[in-house]
């Protein structure tokens, strides 16, 4: 599955089009319990020559941060923004429905990013998408930053916080979305908190508080 088409197909028969839990207002392609990706094993997706498929589900801290766009469209409206780790797409969506100028969507998986055009064109947007791993760049054409359930791992979030601390210094809006993950950055400010709904095999609770932080400048 190495061409853009041949993974959209992919994506197309093994998800189902289905509407984000706090944000039904938009649909994305998911996996669900009717869905191959659902019970995936790692066996599975090595015979499919897959990466975890991330982009196959809408975590607690993406759903809160597009919940708070299109709840406070100030936030991006006319603005041109990026969002950072973008997997199905759902912030970088979100932003364009609230009146975002343009959206970036960036992720190093290339199932994400055809996912991305997939669940933007199933809303009714468009936007461009980047491969490349942004996380050291200046952003100079971007205003806004969103960054929507990123810090579970530890070396990358240590790797993350700094790069979004200097670019708020240097006047972006960062806006992060973040349910309680462990390596989430400290000494941040509070814009919105969210009950999310969420399911059991994901996240062993039936619900988990994703709140919307910004990064001071």
């Amino acid at each position: 599955m190495r061409t853009a088409e041949e993974r959209a197909g992919f994506i197309r028969e093994h998800t189902e089009l289905a509407p984000v839990p706090l944000v039904p207002e938009l649909r994305l392609h998911l996996a669900t319990e009717v869905t191959a990706l659902w019970e995936a094993t790692e066996a599975w997706l090595r015979a499919h020559d897959l990466p975890p498929p991330f982009w196959a589900f809408a975590w607690a801290g993406g759903q809160a941060l597009a919940r708070c766009l299109l709840d406070r469209p100030e936030l991006v409206h006319g603005r041109r923004v990026l969002d950072f780790g973008a997997g199905s797409g759902l912030v970088a969506i979100a932003a364009l429905r609230a009146g975002a100028t343009c959206a970036v969507a960036t992720d190093i998986d290339d199932f994400a990013l055809a996912a991305c055009t997939l669940n933007a064109a199933a809303n009714g947007v468009a936007l461009a998408t980047d491969a490349r791993d942004v996380s050291d760049a200046s952003l100079e054409d971007i205003d806004v930053v969103l960054v929507g359930d990123m810090f579970y791992e530890r070396t990358p979030s240590a790797r993350f916080e700094p790069w979004l601390r200097a670019l708020a210094a240097a006047g972006k809006t960062v806006l992060a979305g973040e349910p309680g993950r462990a390596f989430a950055p400290a000494g941040l400010v509070l814009e919105a908190s969210y009950e999310v709904p969420t399911s059991l095999d994901l996240e062993g609770r039936t619900s988990r508080t994703g709140r919307v932080w910004r990064v001071p400048g």
